[in-house]
């Protein structure tokens, strides 16, 4: 597996009430999943990741199925919630 640090902006670090934690994953899935487990106490947690974009080590996730992005050992994964302006 491999550990790195996922990185949480605006209402995503708001509902994890953290701008960052490690992860310990081999897939981005498998990193969803476990970040699911631990923040399971914040009601908003879940609805707001699940609206999310993310961004794995400066790379754009897009549409792809979270379980085919493989995670790097001392990689980054950014949590990207909708954002508004103009």
């Amino acid at each position: 597996m491999a550990v790195g640090t996922m990185r949480y902006w605006a209402a995503a670090k708001e509902a994890a009430g953290t701008a960052e934690e490690a992860y310990d994953a081999d897939t981005l899935a498998d990193a969803l999943r476990a970040a699911r487990e631990r923040h399971a106490g914040s009601p908003r947690f879940v609805p707001v990741v699940g609206n999310c974009s993310f961004v794995v080590d400066g790379n754009p996730v897009g549409k792809r199925d979270h379980g085919s992005v493989l995670l790097t050992e001392g990689g980054t994964v950014e949590v990207l919630p909708p954002f508004a302006g103009g």
